[in-house]
Protein backbone atom coordinates (compact mmCIF):
# COMPACT_ATOMS: atom_id res chain seq x y z
CA UNK A 1 0.00 0.00 0.00
CA UNK A 2 1.26 3.27 -1.29
CA UNK A 3 0.71 6.02 1.45
CA UNK A 4 1.50 9.87 1.56
CA UNK A 5 0.60 12.09 4.88
CA UNK A 6 -0.16 15.86 4.12
CA UNK A 7 0.42 18.73 6.77
CA UNK A 8 -0.51 22.64 6.72
CA UNK A 9 2.89 23.58 6.80
CA UNK A 10 6.39 22.73 8.31
CA UNK A 11 7.40 25.80 10.04
CA UNK A 12 7.67 25.09 13.45
CA UNK A 13 7.05 22.05 16.55
CA UNK A 14 4.40 21.26 18.71
CA UNK A 15 2.04 18.78 19.46
CA UNK A 16 0.98 18.50 15.48
CA UNK A 17 4.88 17.80 14.65
CA UNK A 18 4.35 14.99 17.20
CA UNK A 19 1.70 13.36 15.70
CA UNK A 20 3.32 13.34 12.30
CA UNK A 21 6.30 11.71 13.44
CA UNK A 22 4.18 8.74 15.25
CA UNK A 23 2.70 8.11 11.37
CA UNK A 24 6.24 8.34 10.32
CA UNK A 25 6.98 5.36 12.25
CA UNK A 26 4.02 3.38 10.98
CA UNK A 27 4.64 4.87 7.40
CA UNK A 28 8.37 5.40 7.02
CA UNK A 29 8.22 5.53 3.47
CA UNK A 30 5.50 8.06 3.13
CA UNK A 31 6.82 11.57 1.86
CA UNK A 32 5.15 14.41 3.81
CA UNK A 33 3.08 17.22 1.14
CA UNK A 34 2.73 20.66 2.26
CA UNK A 35 2.19 23.84 1.70
CA UNK A 36 6.08 25.63 2.87
CA UNK A 37 8.49 24.35 4.42
CA UNK A 38 11.30 25.99 6.85
CA UNK A 39 13.96 23.50 7.78
CA UNK A 40 15.76 25.88 9.68
CA UNK A 41 12.45 26.16 12.26
CA UNK A 42 11.69 22.47 11.47
CA UNK A 43 14.90 20.57 11.89
CA UNK A 44 12.49 17.48 12.93
CA UNK A 45 11.18 17.32 9.29
CA UNK A 46 14.42 15.58 7.92
CA UNK A 47 13.06 12.73 8.59
CA UNK A 48 10.77 12.89 5.74
CA UNK A 49 10.54 13.37 2.06
CA UNK A 50 9.18 16.99 2.36
CA UNK A 51 7.11 17.96 -1.00
CA UNK A 52 6.30 21.51 -1.41
CA UNK A 53 3.71 23.56 -3.12
CA UNK A 54 4.29 26.25 -5.43
CA UNK A 55 3.96 28.42 -2.83
CA UNK A 56 7.26 27.29 -1.44
CA UNK A 57 8.92 29.82 -4.54
CA UNK A 58 6.57 33.21 -3.10
CA UNK A 59 8.45 35.62 -1.26
CA UNK A 60 8.64 35.18 2.44
CA UNK A 61 6.08 32.13 2.29
CA UNK A 62 8.32 29.49 4.60
CA UNK A 63 8.21 32.54 7.24
CA UNK A 64 5.37 34.25 7.35
CA UNK A 65 2.76 31.95 5.70
CA UNK A 66 -0.06 34.15 7.03
CA UNK A 67 0.55 36.27 3.53
CA UNK A 68 -0.58 33.79 1.27
CA UNK A 69 -3.36 32.41 3.40
CA UNK A 70 -6.14 33.17 0.71
CA UNK A 71 -3.71 31.11 -1.67
CA UNK A 72 -3.70 28.39 0.47
CA UNK A 73 -6.53 26.20 -0.86
CA UNK A 74 -5.28 26.28 -3.92
CA UNK A 75 -1.65 25.03 -2.94
CA UNK A 76 -3.59 21.95 -1.40
CA UNK A 77 -5.58 21.14 -4.80
CA UNK A 78 -2.88 21.32 -7.29
CA UNK A 79 -1.41 18.70 -5.61
CA UNK A 80 -2.14 15.26 -7.56
CA UNK A 81 -1.57 11.94 -5.24
CA UNK A 82 -2.77 9.46 -8.32
CA UNK A 83 -0.10 7.28 -7.54
CA UNK A 84 -1.32 6.64 -3.87
CA UNK A 85 -3.70 3.86 -2.31
CA UNK A 86 -4.15 6.00 0.80
CA UNK A 87 -3.38 10.01 1.75
CA UNK A 88 -3.47 11.00 5.47
CA UNK A 89 -3.94 14.45 6.19
CA UNK A 90 -3.16 15.81 9.45
CA UNK A 91 -4.77 19.40 9.36
CA UNK A 92 -6.26 22.47 11.33
CA UNK A 93 -6.25 24.53 8.29
CA UNK A 94 -6.36 23.58 4.60
CA UNK A 95 -4.78 20.51 3.97
CA UNK A 96 -8.06 19.00 4.31
CA UNK A 97 -8.97 20.02 0.71
CA UNK A 98 -6.76 17.84 -1.38
CA UNK A 99 -8.66 16.41 -3.91
CA UNK A 100 -8.43 12.66 -4.45
CA UNK A 101 -9.48 10.09 -6.88
CA UNK A 102 -11.91 7.12 -5.94
CA UNK A 103 -9.22 4.70 -5.72
CA UNK A 104 -7.28 6.36 -3.23
CA UNK A 105 -8.68 6.49 0.32
CA UNK A 106 -8.31 10.00 2.01
CA UNK A 107 -8.21 9.64 5.81
CA UNK A 108 -8.70 13.00 7.53
CA UNK A 109 -6.47 13.30 10.77
CA UNK A 110 -8.15 16.63 12.23
CA UNK A 111 -6.26 18.79 14.71
CA UNK A 112 -9.45 21.37 15.17
CA UNK A 113 -11.50 22.75 12.37
CA UNK A 114 -9.78 26.37 11.10
CA UNK A 115 -9.76 28.06 14.59
CA UNK A 116 -9.87 31.23 12.91
CA UNK A 117 -12.38 30.61 10.87
CA UNK A 118 -14.75 28.99 13.26
CA UNK A 119 -13.96 28.48 17.45
CA UNK A 120 -11.75 31.24 17.62
CA UNK A 121 -12.75 33.82 15.18
CA UNK A 122 -13.60 36.30 18.00
CA UNK A 123 -10.44 36.28 19.20
CA UNK A 124 -8.13 36.31 16.22
CA UNK A 125 -10.17 39.14 15.04
CA UNK A 126 -10.74 41.20 18.45
CA UNK A 127 -9.92 44.28 16.15
CA UNK A 128 -12.76 45.56 14.92
CA UNK A 129 -11.42 47.33 11.83
CA UNK A 130 -9.45 44.65 11.19
CA UNK A 131 -12.26 42.32 11.21
CA UNK A 132 -14.04 44.89 8.80
CA UNK A 133 -11.60 45.07 6.54
CA UNK A 134 -11.30 40.78 6.57
CA UNK A 135 -14.49 39.69 6.32
CA UNK A 136 -14.29 39.19 2.44
CA UNK A 137 -11.41 36.54 2.73
CA UNK A 138 -12.81 35.15 6.31
CA UNK A 139 -16.19 34.97 4.38
CA UNK A 140 -14.72 33.29 1.55
CA UNK A 141 -11.98 30.74 3.45
CA UNK A 142 -15.00 29.44 5.09
CA UNK A 143 -17.46 28.87 2.25
CA UNK A 144 -14.35 26.17 1.19
CA UNK A 145 -13.37 25.21 4.20
CA UNK A 146 -16.39 23.81 4.60
CA UNK A 147 -16.35 22.32 1.32
CA UNK A 148 -13.58 21.16 1.78
CA UNK A 149 -14.49 19.38 5.02
CA UNK A 150 -16.47 17.13 2.83
CA UNK A 151 -13.50 15.57 0.74
CA UNK A 152 -12.28 13.03 2.98
CA UNK A 153 -12.91 9.36 3.03
CA UNK A 154 -13.03 9.34 6.94
CA UNK A 155 -12.88 11.55 9.92
CA UNK A 156 -10.47 11.32 12.97
CA UNK A 157 -10.07 13.92 16.20
CA UNK A 158 -7.78 13.64 18.33
CA UNK A 159 -10.36 14.35 21.07
CA UNK A 160 -13.86 14.18 21.75
CA UNK A 161 -14.11 18.12 22.16
CA UNK A 162 -12.42 17.93 18.43
CA UNK A 163 -15.03 15.76 17.41
CA UNK A 164 -18.27 17.78 18.71
CA UNK A 165 -16.60 20.78 17.06
CA UNK A 166 -16.31 18.38 13.55
CA UNK A 167 -19.99 17.94 13.88
CA UNK A 168 -20.71 21.65 14.47
CA UNK A 169 -18.91 23.10 11.73
CA UNK A 170 -19.00 20.78 9.11
CA UNK A 171 -21.41 18.68 10.14
CA UNK A 172 -19.47 15.58 9.58
CA UNK A 173 -19.42 11.99 12.04
CA UNK A 174 -15.82 10.74 13.24
CA UNK A 175 -13.90 8.60 15.13
CA UNK A 176 -11.59 9.53 17.94
CA UNK A 177 -8.44 8.39 18.21
CA UNK A 178 -6.08 9.93 20.72
CA UNK A 179 -2.60 11.42 19.54
CA UNK A 180 0.06 9.43 21.33
CA UNK A 181 2.64 10.19 23.96
CA UNK A 182 6.08 8.87 23.22
CA UNK A 183 6.86 7.91 27.11
CA UNK A 184 9.10 5.27 26.31
CA UNK A 185 11.35 7.30 24.25
CA UNK A 186 11.47 10.29 26.90
CA UNK A 187 12.35 7.69 29.81
CA UNK A 188 15.19 6.45 27.67
CA UNK A 189 16.97 9.80 27.90
CA UNK A 190 19.36 8.84 30.51
CA UNK A 191 21.00 12.15 31.34
CA UNK A 192 18.60 14.76 31.57
CA UNK A 193 19.47 17.70 32.62
CA UNK A 194 19.37 18.11 36.26
CA UNK A 195 17.23 21.62 37.42
CA UNK A 196 18.63 22.72 40.87
CA UNK A 197 15.57 24.35 42.36
CA UNK A 198 12.63 22.20 42.49
CA UNK A 199 10.68 24.66 43.78
CA UNK A 200 9.01 25.82 40.42
CA UNK A 201 5.84 25.86 38.60
CA UNK A 202 6.40 24.56 35.04
CA UNK A 203 4.85 25.89 31.34
CA UNK A 204 5.28 23.95 28.03
CA UNK A 205 3.75 25.83 25.26
CA UNK A 206 3.81 28.09 22.31
CA UNK A 207 3.14 31.60 22.79
CA UNK A 208 0.54 32.99 21.22
CA UNK A 209 -2.76 34.14 21.78
CA UNK A 210 -5.03 31.70 22.35
CA UNK A 211 -2.74 29.68 24.85
CA UNK A 212 -3.39 32.28 27.47
CA UNK A 213 -0.08 32.13 29.19
CA UNK A 214 -1.04 35.97 29.82
CA UNK A 215 -3.05 34.73 32.51
CA UNK A 216 -0.35 32.64 34.23
CA UNK A 217 2.26 35.43 34.18
CA UNK A 218 -0.90 37.45 36.21
CA UNK A 219 -1.16 34.84 38.62
CA UNK A 220 2.20 34.49 38.92
CA UNK A 221 2.92 38.07 39.34
CA UNK A 222 0.58 38.46 41.72
CA UNK A 223 1.98 35.61 44.43
CA UNK A 224 5.41 35.85 43.64
CA UNK A 225 5.83 32.23 43.09
CA UNK A 226 8.77 31.11 40.91
CA UNK A 227 7.32 29.87 36.97
CA UNK A 228 9.88 28.40 33.93
CA UNK A 229 8.11 28.65 30.67
CA UNK A 230 9.20 26.76 28.16
CA UNK A 231 8.74 27.75 24.10
CA UNK A 232 8.51 30.54 21.62
CA UNK A 233 6.12 32.23 19.56
CA UNK A 234 4.45 35.72 18.35
CA UNK A 235 3.59 36.63 21.76
CA UNK A 236 7.04 36.28 23.25
CA UNK A 237 7.98 39.32 23.61
CA UNK A 238 4.78 40.82 24.91
CA UNK A 239 4.58 38.30 28.15
CA UNK A 240 8.16 38.90 28.68
CA UNK A 241 7.26 42.62 29.12
CA UNK A 242 4.47 41.78 31.57
CA UNK A 243 6.68 39.60 34.39
CA UNK A 244 7.60 39.89 37.23
CA UNK A 245 10.75 38.75 38.96
CA UNK A 246 9.77 35.04 40.07
CA UNK A 247 9.45 34.26 35.90
CA UNK A 248 11.97 32.86 33.51
CA UNK A 249 11.46 32.05 29.70
CA UNK A 250 14.03 29.19 28.46
CA UNK A 251 12.91 29.36 24.88
CA UNK A 252 12.92 25.85 22.92
CA UNK A 253 14.78 23.40 24.70
CA UNK A 254 16.45 20.32 23.75
CA UNK A 255 14.56 16.58 24.56
CA UNK A 256 16.86 16.24 27.62
CA UNK A 257 16.86 19.73 29.24
CA UNK A 258 12.56 19.28 28.63
CA UNK A 259 12.82 16.40 30.28
CA UNK A 260 14.79 17.79 33.93
CA UNK A 261 11.94 20.36 33.82
CA UNK A 262 9.35 17.91 33.56
CA UNK A 263 11.04 16.42 36.45
CA UNK A 264 11.89 19.03 38.55
CA UNK A 265 8.68 20.70 38.58
CA UNK A 266 5.47 20.83 41.50
CA UNK A 267 3.52 21.03 38.54
CA UNK A 268 2.56 22.01 34.81
CA UNK A 269 0.10 25.14 33.97
CA UNK A 270 -2.09 24.89 31.33
CA UNK A 271 -4.50 27.83 31.22
CA UNK A 272 -6.04 27.56 27.42
CA UNK A 273 -8.82 25.72 26.28
CA UNK A 274 -6.74 23.08 24.39
CA UNK A 275 -7.86 20.70 21.69
CA UNK A 276 -6.04 17.93 23.13
CA UNK A 277 -2.87 18.83 24.83
CA UNK A 278 -0.04 16.35 24.67
CA UNK A 279 2.19 18.53 27.66
CA UNK A 280 -0.56 17.98 30.07
CA UNK A 281 0.11 14.40 29.39
CA UNK A 282 4.00 14.78 28.89
CA UNK A 283 4.13 16.04 32.46
CA UNK A 284 1.73 13.19 34.00
CA UNK A 285 4.57 10.78 32.08
CA UNK A 286 6.82 11.81 34.65
CA UNK A 287 3.95 11.77 37.58
CA UNK A 288 3.85 15.32 37.61
CA UNK A 289 0.52 16.69 38.52
CA UNK A 290 -1.39 19.65 35.81
CA UNK A 291 -3.10 22.73 36.80
CA UNK A 292 -5.46 23.29 33.95
CA UNK A 293 -8.55 24.80 32.76
CA UNK A 294 -11.48 22.89 33.06
CA UNK A 295 -12.93 22.69 29.50
CA UNK A 296 -11.59 20.87 26.35
CA UNK A 297 -9.52 18.06 25.44
CA UNK A 298 -7.92 18.67 29.50
CA UNK A 299 -11.13 17.03 30.58
CA UNK A 300 -9.90 13.70 28.59
CA UNK A 301 -6.51 13.56 30.26
CA UNK A 302 -6.65 14.71 33.85
CA UNK A 303 -8.17 13.22 36.53
CA UNK A 304 -9.55 15.85 38.69
CA UNK A 305 -8.27 15.27 42.34
CA UNK A 306 -5.93 12.25 41.53
CA UNK A 307 -3.71 13.67 38.44
CA UNK A 308 -4.40 17.22 38.16
CA UNK A 309 -7.09 20.24 39.22
CA UNK A 310 -8.79 22.37 36.88
CA UNK A 311 -9.88 26.00 37.02
CA UNK A 312 -13.09 26.40 37.07
CA UNK A 313 -12.98 30.21 34.79
CA UNK A 314 -10.29 31.22 32.62
CA UNK A 315 -8.44 33.91 34.47
CA UNK A 316 -5.96 34.78 36.99
CA UNK A 317 -8.40 34.90 39.74
CA UNK A 318 -9.70 30.87 39.35
CA UNK A 319 -5.82 29.98 38.91
CA UNK A 320 -4.79 31.93 42.02
CA UNK A 321 -7.45 30.24 44.17
CA UNK A 322 -6.23 26.72 42.77
CA UNK A 323 -2.31 27.42 44.04
CA UNK A 324 -3.23 28.55 46.51
CA UNK A 325 -4.36 25.72 48.22
CA UNK A 326 -2.02 23.14 45.38
CA UNK A 327 -0.24 20.12 47.35
CA UNK A 328 2.11 18.17 45.08
CA UNK A 329 2.50 15.58 48.41
CA UNK A 330 -1.59 15.17 47.26
CA UNK A 331 -0.55 13.22 43.88
CA UNK A 332 0.76 10.04 43.57
CA UNK A 333 3.39 9.59 40.82
CA UNK A 334 2.35 6.38 39.72
CA UNK A 335 -1.75 7.55 39.33
CA UNK A 336 -0.24 10.08 37.15
CA UNK A 337 2.11 7.86 34.98
CA UNK A 338 -0.43 5.00 34.90
CA UNK A 339 -3.03 7.61 33.36
CA UNK A 340 -0.69 9.32 31.28
CA UNK A 341 0.20 5.57 30.02
CA UNK A 342 -3.18 5.11 28.74
CA UNK A 343 -1.85 7.54 25.47
CA UNK A 344 1.18 5.41 24.36
CA UNK A 345 2.54 5.06 21.32
CA UNK A 346 1.57 1.44 21.04
CA UNK A 347 -2.36 2.25 21.61
CA UNK A 348 -2.08 4.64 19.06
CA UNK A 349 -0.41 2.38 16.38
CA UNK A 350 -3.13 -0.29 17.16
CA UNK A 351 -6.53 2.00 16.92
CA UNK A 352 -4.65 3.83 14.05
CA UNK A 353 -3.61 0.81 11.47
CA UNK A 354 -7.52 -1.15 12.69
CA UNK A 355 -8.34 2.21 11.47
CA UNK A 356 -6.63 2.41 8.03
CA UNK A 357 -7.60 -1.44 7.46
CA UNK A 358 -11.21 -0.76 7.46
CA UNK A 359 -10.93 2.26 5.50
CA UNK A 360 -8.70 0.05 2.54
CA UNK A 361 -11.18 -2.92 3.02
CA UNK A 362 -14.06 -0.45 2.03
CA UNK A 363 -13.40 -0.84 -1.22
Amino acid sequence: MKVAIVYDRVNKWGGAERVLLALHKLFPDAPLYTSVYNSMAAPWAKAFDVRTSFLQKFPFAFSSHELYAALMPIAFESFSFDEYDLVISVTSEAAKGIITKPKTKHICYCLTPTRYLWSGHNEYFRNSFFRFISKPAVSYLRFWDKIAAQRSDTYVAISKEVQSRIKRYYGRESMVVYPPVDINSKFEIRNPKKVQSSDYFLVVSRLVPYKKIDIAISAFNKLKFPLKIVGTGSQENYLKSISGKTIEFLGNLTEEELVGYYKGCRALIFPGIEDFGLTVLEAQSFGKPVIALGFGGSLESIKEGKTGEFLREQNSKSLIEVLKRFDEGKYKSSDCIENAKKFSFERFKREFIDLVNRVVLER
